[in-house]
């Protein structure tokens, strides 16, 4: 399973590069206001350089032909870009478009089966269903991913499922267990990943042992 970085903190995404974590990005217009940053072109050209790999940038536009033309505009930034677009019916008309022109799309605020399977079938290269917003209201997130899993198999698409808006360790745990190609992970929750107290319980009483045989050398 791949991991991709869901942030738009260059830093962040340096820091988890260079534990062998990242290989890709995704952001969105949010995740870029964060950044209190004006220049998005140049900020997603600098993530795209580090990462080198997929890059994930959404179009802030509603009708189809802004973001298809959006998207033309987006992709110059870099061969990595991939465009975000959202799963409505304004969307598929620019996923569609976009597909044939060979333009890596991938469809996102996905909630539900029926919009995983317009997409795909409109060529996306990515789906993104938000696991943690449908656990926010009271809807079983990672059941969403299973049944997307078994009707992408069902007719061979070759779309990816990134499972996204991720809170914890465990959805990123019940990912790897259904097959999902990808978890696109905020950085908190990839240090969480490696946590565990009975290591550090562990860790801490090898160093204790330890300092006592030097201490009993001297």
């Amino acid at each position: 399973m791949k991991f991709f970085i869901d942030t738009a903190n260059l830093e962040a995404i340096k820091e988890i590069k260079a534990m062998g974590m990242c290989d890709g990005v995704t952001t969105n217009p949010s995740l870029m206001a964060k950044e209190g940053r004006t220049d998005t072109d140049a900020l997603l050209r600098e993530i795209c350089d580090v990462v080198q790999g997929p890059v994930s940038g959404e179009v802030t536009t509603l009708k189809a032909d802004e973001m298809i033309a959006q998207a033309r505009q987006l992709v110059k930034i870099s061969e990595y870009i991939v465009i975000k677009i959202p799963a409505t019916y304004e969307g598929l008309l620019a996923i569609s478009a976009l597909a044939s022109e060979g333009i890596a799309v991938n469809a996102t605020l996905v909630f539900s089966v029926s919009q995983a399977l317009l997409v795909a079938k409109a060529g996306a290269a990515y789906v993104s269903p938000f696991v943690g917003r449908l656990d926010d209201v009271s809807e079983d997130g990672m059941n969403l991913i299973e049944e997307i899993i078994t009707v992408y198999g069902n007719y061979g698409y070759d779309t990816e499922v990134i499972v996204a808006s991720v809170r914890h360790p465990l959805h990123v745990v019940e990912s790897a267990l259904l097959g999902a190609d990808v978890a696109t992970i905020p950085p908190q929750v990839i240090k969480k990943l490696i946590a565990h107290p009975l290591t550090d319980k562990g860790l801490a009483g090898f160093m204790a042992d330890w300092e006592k045989l030097q201490g009993g050398a001297r």
